[in-house]
């Protein structure tokens, strides 16, 4: 699994290759042509139409219209939104008669602030099953007076209702500008030719992803996940916000009873309705946490103005909800294998003492914990251990879970573990969250280091408990991805080296563009479903294990020919290249246009992986094999190709003796 250089610098441009060209020429004409004329609606204003855009509500008291703008990004004319009186007044396009559900859509749009402000690209929309709308930040960008131009992807699931993209700030209500607002529809590039992840590491430990319920509407991301992954975490669905029913807590609480707090799946339904379709197992996140957790679960009553309760109050209300979301996954997802959750989550500073008492909030950077206000410091966690393995489903192992975990903090977890397991077993395991740098403050050095994630995995051991790698990913500046893809295999070199200790990696999100660190592309996939180099990186070298009753793998997972899952062989042996009598014509010319680009390596790859379907001409056997000549067409033949095509080496045929090799 060490990094091959080469092979990152290049994987990317061959995977962007092999999609349209594994496709008919006809079906290749058709892709091109959906990623340029996919455009659902589009406006730059000039004919001074506003009409689709309205206000939010009748408390919005926005003046939404058309103006002349001498600085508008094209045109003269842009949409003007003045008279704002709050943060979340502005103009919004409702998804009716439009945008259709299970449809991933990218939009762009230009937004200029009167003064400086972060204004936001968010998505309402109220879930089946749900009277309560919710609200997600899409992206956000800082206009001071200028355009700045904001652009993302989006997509709600069925029987969602209300659906509509708006525009807001997150500072003064200021006026606001709109220019050139565009929707398109995502191109799916997902090459299901590739090894899924899950198979790669089939004999070591889960792989796995984290999805909301509106990223996992579309089918390409179903198809995603379904082809890489054997594990899913909710990403906000099964948090207390997402969990807890307000409603039916505050109607229990009017009856004399505030130490019972009512739950709902309704917001996870999608998730888990799939993870059940496609027998896939899911990762459970999270039971106590001091981040999204409404102040009114610590409150008399239920009340956001109420009293704190007492600690001997809340830990009933902790018994009973532990308690209610485990009867509720029991009683309607009996059939769903729910391997793990995360009992407590992120209870350590970074130098691992306790959090500040409080509610997080902008003004204590979100860091104070609301347990620690009722309790005095960190003795909520046992009990929290001790209910969820009372009431857990069996098999579930339980974990505690947390970030920056190669730091300080890292002792106190172990001392933590420690402290709960000392009358008992009550916790299983520990989540390593993992969210890594590739490169900070515009240089390239990594944190942590491998050396530092190695040393953290190599403590956890120690513990005898299990480990999971529970919400990895690694940012990047720019699209500096083969920096990235080294890092990744480092980082991977660390896992493989514990993986008798490692039960699960979860990366946390499906592609770059759904990551709640969007703005620094740290996923093994693209916005259009496009496997990085990374995703090369951290196959390159595993074998590939056999998970067929029909079919033997005899192949290894490399980055060059990782497109060779459900084969028999991939080498078209010596003889298979002779037995026509056919002479090369052109070094590396397999698919016969008379030049020698990516495009042969593609093709070589693709006969390797189905040769009945996309035979090479006995011209193209011999022109293709220029590696080794003689030893008949392999992985490396591609791989030669590419390196002419980087200008790597000057000339084919290339010989594994020479120094470029």
């Amino acid at each position: 699994m060490k990094h091959n250089p080469f092979n990152a610098l290049t994987a990317a441009a061959l995977t962007a290759a092999m999609t349209l060209s594994s496709l008919p020429a006809s079906e290749a004409l058709v892709a091109d042509a959906a990623d340029t004329e996919g455009v659902v609606f589009s406006t730059d204003f000039e004919d001074g139409d506003v009409s689709r855009f309205s206000k939010r509500g009748d408390n919005d008291t926005s003046v939404i219209e058309a103006i002349e703008d001498d600085k508008a990004p094209s045109g003269s004319k842009v949409m003007s939104v003045s008279g704002r009186d709050q943060s979340w007044n502005g103009p919004s396009l409702a998804a009716e008669g439009l945008l259709e559900p299970n449809v991933k859509y990218n939009v762009s749009v230009k937004v200029k602030a009167a003064w400086y402000n972060t204004v936001c690209l968010s998505l309402q929309h109220t879930p089946g099953g749900s009277e309560e709308p919710q609200y997600t930040n899409l992206v956000k960008g800082v206009s001071q007076g200028d355009y700045v131009t904001l652009e993302t992807s989006f997509s709600f699931g069925d029987g969602e209702k209300d659906v509509s993209i708006y525009i807001e700030t997150t500072g003064e209500a200021n006026d606001l500008c709109v220019d050139d607002f565009t929707i398109t529809l995502a191109p799916n590039k997902l090459d299901k030719t590739l090894v899924g992840l899950k198979d790669v590491y089939a004999d070591m430990f889960k792989f796995g992803t984290a999805t909301t319920a509106g990223e996992i509407a579309p089918a390409s991301t179903k198809e995603l996940v379904k082809h890489h992954f054997n594990s899913i975490t909710a990403g906000n669905e099964l948090k207390p916000d997402s969990v807890l029913d307000k409603n039916a807590c505050l109607a229990l609480a009017a009856d004399g009873d505030d130490t019972n707090p009512q739950v709902t799946l309704a917001n996870a339904k999608p998730i888990l309705d799939f993870a059940r379709e496609n027998d896939i197992s899911v990762r459970g996140h999270v039971l106590v946490w001091h981040q999204q957790t409404p102040l009114w679960f610590f409150k008399e009553d239920y009340k956001d103005d109420g009293e704190w309760v007492s600690k001997e109050k809340m830990l009933k209300r902790m018994e009973n909800y532990i308690k209610n979301v485990f009867a509720a996954v029991k009683e309607e997802y009996p059939d769903v294998d729910f391997y793990a959750w995360d009992v407590v989550n992120e209870a350590f500073t970074d130098g691992g003492a306790p959090r500040q008492p409080g509610f997080p909030e902008e003004s204590n950077n979100w860091e104070a914990s609301p347990w620690v206000k009722v309790f005095g410091d960190n003795s909520f966690i046992k009990p929290a251990f001790e209910y969820a393995k009372m009431y857990a489903p069996e098999g579930t192992k339980l974990f505690y879970n947390d970030f920056n975990e190669y730091m300080d903090k890292k002792d106190a977890i172990v001392k933590l573990a420690e402290e709960i397991n000392s009358d008992g077993h009550y916790i299983d395991g520990i989540g390593m969250q993992s969210h890594l740098n590739v490169t900070n403050n515009g240089g390239n050095d990594p944190f942590p280091t491998a050396g530092m994630y190695k040393n953290a995995l190599e403590k956890f051991s120690k513990t005898g408990l299990d480990i999971q790698i529970t919400e990895l990913d690694a940012t990047v500046d720019g699209e500096n991805y083969e920096l990235q893809a080294k890092y990744y295999s480092d980082i991977f070199d660390a896992i493989v080296a514990y993986k008798d200790y490692v039960s699960a990696v979860v990366v946390w999100g499906t592609t770059d563009d759904q990551s709640w660190r969007a703005s620094k592309n740290p996923l093994l996939f693209t916005k259009d479903y496009e496997a990085k180099p990374a995703y090369y990186s951290i196959i390159d070298g595993i074998e590939v294990p056999d998970i067929t009753t029909t079919t033997k793998k005899t192949t290894t997972a490399t980055s060059s020919a990782a497109t060779t899952t459900q084969t028999e062989t991939t080498t078209v042996t010596a003889s298979e290249t002779t037995s026509s009598g056919a002479s090369a014509t052109l070094c590396g010319d397999a698919n016969n246009d008379k030049k020698v680009t990516v495009a042969d390596a593609v093709a070589i790859l693709q006969s390797l992986a189905n040769k009945d379907k996309y035979a090479l001409t006995d011209a193209g056997l011999a022109n293709a094999d220029c590696f080794d000549v003689g030893d008949g067409v392999t992985a490396n033949d591609a791989l030669a190709i590419q390196k002419l095509d980087a200008g790597v080496i000057k000339a084919l045929p290339l010989y594994s003796s020479s120094p470029n090799n």
